[in-house]
Formats: C-alpha cells, sequence, structure tokens
C-alpha cells in the first residue's frame, strides 16, 4: 500500500480492534476487568499502529494534534474519517452477531448529564494529555532517543478513568467509541454529545501542554537539551498531576470501586510518565520532601511543590464531592480514620511503611544516575515501579488505614468526607493530621535509606557490600510485610497476589542496581549454583 493510504488503514484497523472490544466488554465482559481488558487493547493497538499512523485511535486525539501542530489538519480529517468509519464498522459487528443484546450509550443512572459530560471531557483530556507527552513531546519522545513507554502510557489512562467514572458515562472517552455505541440513533443521540465533550477535552489538552511545555515552542536541539522547567512550570505540573490522582480516587469510592488501587495507581502512572520530566512528577508532599532530604529537590521549590500539590488534593476532593452528592451512594459517608478494629498506631504506621516505600522507590528509580553502558537517557519503567507502589499499599493495607500513601490524597478524601451528607465529626480532622504526619515521616525515612542503600550517588568510588546487605534486607522486609498485610490483614483477596508481585517488582527495579534485588535465599543460592554470585555473597544475603 502506499504509505498515505497505510497510515489510514492502520487507524481504521486500530480503532476497530478498540471499538470491537468495547463492545465485546458491554455484552459479555466483567465489571471488574472491563477496563483493563480495553486498557491493554488500546495499548497493543498504539505499539502496532503507532510507527505507521502515530496510532491515534480516537478523533480526540486527532483534534489535540491538529492543535498544537503536531498534525496537518488534512490529515486530522482524514483520520477522522477513518477512526469514525472503524467505530461504526466495530458496532455494527458487534450487534449483528449478539442480536440479543442492545447497545445503550447514556449517562449512567442516577447521574445527569452533566456528570457524565464533565466525566467524559476529564478523562478525554488526561488521555489526550498523555497522548501529547509522551508521544509527541520533543523532549520526552525525542527522534533519536524515543521512549519506549507511550503505549502503556495511553493504555492505562483507560484503566484509570474506566473504573473513576464508568458508572457515571460509562468512560467511552472517545467519540469513535461513542458514535459507535450509539449506532441506533446514528451517532445522533447521546453519542452527539459525548462526542462534543470529548473533543473539549482533547481541545483543554492541547492548551495544557502547551502550558506545561513551554520548552515545544524551541527549534534547536541544544536548547531543549538543556532545558529545566522555571518553578511556576513545575507547580502547573505538580497541580495537573495530583489534581488527576486525587480525582480518580475520589470518583472510585464514590462508585464503591473495589478497585481503587488499581485506578489510582495507573492514574499515577500516566501523569509521571507524562511528566516527570517537567517537574520530576512527585504529585505527593512525602514524595517531595524525600527529594529535598536526598538532594534531588531545592528546598524553596519544594515547599512550593507540596503547597501546590495539597491545593490540587482539596480540590479535586471539592470536584469529587459533586459527583458524590447526586450519586445512589450519597449517605455513604468517608473519612481519613483507622478502619474498624484497628487503632490510630496501626493505622498509622501501616502510612508510614508504605509512604516509605513509594517515596524510596521514587528516590531509587527516578534519581538516580544511569549506569554508563546504557546508551539512552530514557529509563522506561520509571513511572510504573512508582505507580505499583500504591497497587501494593493500596491493596494489602486498604481495610487498615485505607492506603492513602499521600498527604495530599489525605486532604482530597477528608475533603470529600467532610462535604457529604453525615459529614464526619471533628476527632476524624485529629486522624487526618497524624495520618499526614505518619506519611511525611515515611518520606524522610526513604531519604535516610537511600543514604546508606545508594552511597555511589554521593561519593562514585563508594564500595557497596554494605550497601547491598542494606537493600537485600530492606526489599526483603518490604515484600515480606506485604504478605503478612494481606494475609492478616484480609487484604483484598482477589487483589492480594497483585499486590505481593507489584512489591516484589518495584523493590527489585528499586534494589537490583546495587545489590542484584534477590531479595530470595532460593533466588541466591540459584545464583550461586551458576557461578553469578560468590558464595560468601550468598551468605551474607541469606543473613540478610
Amino acid at each position: 500500500l502506499p504509505a498515505e493510504l497505510a497510515r489510514y488503514v492502520a487507524e481504521f484497523i486500530g480503532t476497530f480492534a478498540l471499538v470491537f472490544t468495547v463492545v465485546c466488554c458491554v455484552f459479555l465482559g466483567s465489571a471488574m476487568w472491563n477496563p483493563i481488558a480495553i486498557a491493554c487493547v488500546l495499548m497493543v493497538m498504539v505499539y502496532a499502529t503507532g510507527p505507521v499512523s502515530g496510532g491515534n485511535l480516537n478523533p480526540a486525539v486527532s483534534l489535540s494534534l491538529g492543535l498544537v501542530g503536531e498534525l496537518d489538519w488534512a490529515e486530522v480529517y482524514k483520520y477522522w474519517a477513518a477512526q469514525l468509519l472503524a467505530g461504526v464498522a466495530a458496532a455494527g459487528l458487534g450487534a449483528a452477531l449478539f442480536p440479543s443484546a442492545e447497545l445503550v450509550l447514556a449517562p449512567v443512572a442516577p447521574f445527569m448529564g452533566c456528570h457524565a459530560m464533565v466525566a467524559e471531557m476529564t478523562y478525554t483530556f488526561m488521555l489526550c494529555f498523555v497522548v501529547l507527552n509522551c508521544a509527541a513531546s520533543k523532549r520526552n519522545n525525542a527522534k533519536r532517543d524515543g521512549n519506549q513507554f507511550y503505549g502503556l502510557a495511553i493504555g492505562f489512562v483507560i484503566a484509570a478513568g474506566g473504573f473513576a467514572v464508568g458508572g457515571i458515562s460509562g468512560a467511552a472517552l472517545n467519540p469513535a467509541v461513542a458514535v459507535g455505541l450509539d449506532l441506533r440513533r446514528l451517532g445522533l443521540g447521546w453519542g452527539l454529545w459525548f462526542a462534543l465533550f470529548e473533543a473539549a477535552g482533547g481541545a483543554l489538552a492541547a492548551a495544557l501542554f502547551v502550558t506545561a511545555r513551554p520548552e515545544e515552542r524551541l527549534r534547536s536541539g541544544e536548547a531543549l537539551a538543556g532545558y529545566t522547567a522555571a518553578l511556576g512550570t513545575k507547580c502547573v505540573s505538580e497541580f495537573l498531576g495530583t489534581f488527576m490522582l486525587v480525582l480518580t480516587v475520589g470518583l472510585n469510592l464514590v462508585a464503591g470501586s473495589s478497585a481503587t488501587a488499581f485506578s489510582a495507581a495507573a492514574s499515577l502512572m500516566c501523569m509521571i510518565y507524562s511528566l516527570g520530566d517537567v517537574s520530576g512528577a512527585h504529585f505527593n508532599p512525602a514524595v517531595t520532601l524525600a527529594a529535598v532530604a536526598r538532594g534531588a529537590c531545592p528546598a524553596g521549590e519544594g515547599a512550593a511543590m507540596a503547597c501546590t500539590q495539597t491545593f490540587a488534593g482539596v480540590f479535586a476532593g471539592l470536584v469529587a464531592a459533586l459527583f458524590h452528592v447526586a450519586s445512589d451512594r450519597k449517605e455513604v459517608t468517608f473519612s481519613v480514620q483507622p478502619g474498624e478494629g484497628y487503632g490510630a498506631f496501626t493505622a498509622g504506621f501501616m502510612e508510614l511503611f508504605f509512604t516509605f516505600v513509594l517515596a524510596y522507590t521514587v528516590l531509587a528509580v527516578a534519581t538516580t544516575k544511569p549506569p554508563p553502558s546504557q546508551i539512552t537517557r530514557q529509563n522506561f519503567y520509571f513511572a510504573l515501579c512508582i505507580g505499583f507502589c500504591v497497587v501494593a499499599g493500596g491493596f494489602s493495607i486498604g481495610s487498615v488505614s485505607g492506603g492513602l500513601l499521600n498527604p495530599a490524597v489525605s486532604a482530597g478524601v477528608a475533603i470529600l468526607g467532610a462535604l457529604s451528607p453525615g459529614s464526619s465529626s471533628p476527632v476524624l480532622h485529629s486522624y487526618l493530621v497524624v495520618f499526614c504526619i505518619m506519611q511525611l515521616l515515611g518520606g524522610l525515612i526513604a531519604a535516610i535509606v537511600f543514604h546508606f542503600t545508594h552511597p555511589q550517588e554521593r561519593t562514585p568510588s563508594a564500595t557497596t557490600e554494605f550497601a547491598s546487605f542494606v537493600c537485600e534486607f530492606v526489599g526483603t522486609f518490604a515484600l515480606v510485610f506485604t504478605v503478612m498485610c494481606c494475609v492478616l490483614a484480609g487484604g483484598a483477596p482477589a487483589w492480594n497476589a497483585t499486590a505481593i508481585g507489584s512489591v516484589l517488582m518495584v523493590m527489585v527495579y528499586a534494589t537490583g542496581p546495587v545489590s542484584g534485588g534477590n531479595l530470595n535465599p532460593a533466588v541466591s543460592f540459584a545464583l550461586g549454583l551458576v557461578g553469578e554470585l560468590k558464595w560468601p555473597r550468598v551468605a551474607q544475603y541469606w543473613v540478610a
């Protein structure tokens, strides 16, 4: 095929696969797994079609790319035609294969149209914003040193938004999906309104992209390479990331979702991939404190960012409260307090420990120097690790403390609870203070431990024997403690294995460059048998 035609065929195939998966989930899927299934098909089709067409697969994404000058308008219109045609074809095939089922696109009762439209606009904004930052940014995805995380980041916006607003609008987040699901009205019913507000989300993403990345106007490669964001730009970045994280948590709570931690982790991961090279993408005052104590962030800058994060969390709590008062769960009151049967000390310690895990992981995977053998400057796993700390902590201690791990999230949940009918008593505000102090203390301890586990960050010639021992102890302790929390605290039975797998993954990435990240006597033994680890070191690791 001619290259030009190949682009349109790629957009058609990718969008068709996406919309057909959505239709199958609507007819046959499980509410627990539908957002993950749709996120996965979007991710794989973005990777599959990206080198050919850019992998837009969404008219709102094409609109945002056109607005920032990354896609010619003539191409935008052709992409729209291919994407909308694919959406209609996929929905038509689904309707033919499942004639007894009916495709419905409408706000989910008891929410009104205004709630659904705001939900669609907000998470379509997030999707388009992630595309612009991860795929279109000249600095975050340079032509000569492109990242490999763009598809992961784009796809898992659906996991964040699907759980957060699926019970409000259905989480179409794509005009091709909306028009396809509204097939029996030829897209002129709710499909038209959904598409308009999703397009508005794409336009908003374009506006905030150029605000958060003024360097995109630079033409010189040297100027781009030496660019450092101003404090105001960093605060914009921290506000956007923290707002989307806390809003995602709040809307999952409003919906009564059992996947709150996974949805929040997906939101955190996607926004970190998008804004990590702008502000560091802390989105958490405890992480910012850890970065300041580690020397990776100036104190004055850190204070400004922490204030911005807290304000963003409060604002997100206010927005979530507007959805809560309209929901069928408005009698449910949310609060920052220990779970039933647990005291303040136990809950506070849990928040401290898993905030420590989160902050330590940030320091270890996002603030360290790349090894000399690494050719690319890109770090492909940093946001994945940081996000999945929330999966580990959220599911393993959710029943004990809520698994908040972030003073900005705590503030947002407290605001959501305070504005709920039958709001909380004053004693709950004291728990908010306790939780925030423990979370900040967790960040501070992370910086102290990092000092011992990564001495080469300060002194390149430093030996790592003691550091390796500490890494093995810290990583193994985090793993076993997570297992014990899942077993003894009840955890979330459907997600316990995911929580344990997540903490193992993040601690291997965090400790691997220092000790190898064995975290298991059997692993050390196997490495000794094949000659990859000397036996004195094996014995040392066993002790740790």
